[in-house]
């Protein structure tokens, strides 16, 4: 019998879940604390370990086996408390042939020493690996779903006009965030929580596997908010914090700055968008750094302590923040359709694309993503110098707009105009 909570608001994870249940002896779910791992997981499951609760983990100490016994499938959750988990599950799979017998969750990676010494299985075959999110727009409820990408792959999109949002509703949806306990507080309160995170990631989860100096971890955590939606390298991110700080605040050496950034990856903080490289025609001019996004853009909003006022009031920053609240929708979305996310830059015009949407059936799209709508015909522009140079077109292209309520398809260009409160997979 499911373990489903009551309130449970299903999301896009839950159909991969169900699948590779199907396929694999074992799954594992990564990704950010408060995201809604261990619900969805209870969706599926028939029961439950808690390795977070102090009992429950003595007793794993004392021999696996006391834990690894309950009616299937059962919910191992944060596993990498007790890394040994991992290979107990491998071999209780590797003894049956029965499919869907554990659901493992994480919300800390393993460091490389852990890894090495205390996994000896990748898995491979017997555990099957899914990432979650925090919640998109269309799970949360805040898009009407009246446009779904797999729409535009296929040129079935029709004219219309979508519900309305303002300026003051769009802003406080980008500071609130999609934590699923977030979802319903009220717009005062609604910063709340993704400021709770952040203290919670500086007090006490950037010490996982050693102690570092609280005070430099909040400085990298202000810059990569300042340089969030860009290409920002590790020595940009070294010079905006020598000019923020004072010479004992410094982080002194990229090996320690590798890592904070790598502490940061682990704990599902942040969450970068690789280059899109594919069927260009000048491929040595094409940039490879990775565009740089906190996991959920409230973060970003959290560390530099932006309400929705100040967002308002600074079109600038509140352009940067909306380009990664669409990302971190797209993200989600073209990992429930089996694809992949990048961007786009070309180093020597300086052409830039915003997301890439690679699908698995090697068709690609190409979106550019604007704040208001008085910026859709510079997208466009964008878009067709891009196509023009592309050996493989994209299959379609597309604007992402957040204060609109236009859906549209451009009679001249075929360049879909979408809000991103009507967009679904």
């Amino acid at each position: 019998m499911s373990l489903r909570k009551e309130n449970y608001i299903d999301r896009l994870i839950d159909k991969k879940i169900e699948e590779y249940l199907s396929v694999f002896g074992a799954i594992s779910i990564e990704g950010p604390k408060w995201c809604g791992k261990t619900w969805a997981s209870l969706n599926h499951a028939n029961s439950k370990v808690l390795l977070d609760d102090e009992e429950t983990k003595e007793k794993a100490k004392l021999d696996l086996n006391l834990i690894l016994n309950d009616e299937k499938p059962e919910l191992i959750d944060e596993w990498n408390l007790i890394p040994e988990v991992w290979d107990a599950v491998r071999r209780k799979c590797d003894d049956t042939t029965e499919k869907g017998n554990y659901i493992l969750t994480c919300s800390t990676k393993l460091t490389d020493a852990e890894q090495k010494e205390k996994i000896h299985h990748s898995g491979a075959g017997r555990i099957g690996k899914l990432e979650m999110h925090t919640m998109s727009l269309y799970e949360s409820g805040d898009s009407t779903g009246k446009v779904s990408i797999q729409d535009m792959l296929n040129n079935n999109v029709k004219n219309e006009l979508n519900e309305k949002i303002t300026l003051d509703e769009l802003a406080n949806l980008i500071i609130r965030g999609g934590w699923p306990s977030n979802i319903k507080n009220e717009g005062n309160k609604s910063n709340i929580i993704p400021k709770s995170y952040i203290e919670a990631i500086l007090d006490k989860d950037i010490h996982d596997d050693k102690k570092r100096d609280v005070n430099k971890m909040n400085m990298l955590l202000k810059s990569l908010a300042r340089n969030e939606s860009t290409v920002a390298t590790k020595s940009t991110l070294l010079k905006d914090i020598e000019e923020k700080a004072g010479e004992k605040e410094l982080i002194e050496s990229r090996i320690t700055m590798d890592d904070y950034l790598d502490v940061l990856s682990r704990l599902h903080i942040i969450d970068n968008q690789d280059a899109y490289s594919e069927n260009y025609r000048s491929p040595d001019r094409i940039g490879k750094s990775a565009k740089r996004h906190f996991t959920d853009p409230s973060l970003a909003c959290a560390c530099l302590d932006l309400t929705k006022d100040k967002l308002i009031n600074d079109l600038k920053t509140f352009g940067f923040m909306f380009e990664a609240f669409v990302e971190r929708d797209l993200k989600i979305y073209m990992d429930y359709l089996d694809g992949k996310l990048f961007h786009f830059r070309d180093n020597v015009t300086g052409l830039e694309v915003d997301s890439i949407l690679e699908f698995n059936s090697g068709e690609y799209a190409a979106v550019e993503i604007k704040l208001g709508y008085h910026q859709v015909d510079e997208a466009k522009k964008s878009l067709i110098e891009f196509s023009n140079n592309m050996v493989k077109k994209p299959k379609f292209m597309c604007v992402i707009v957040g204060y609109t309520d236009v859906i549209a398809k451009d009679p001249e260009t075929g360049i879909y105009i979408v809000p991103i409160t009507a967009l679904r997979p």
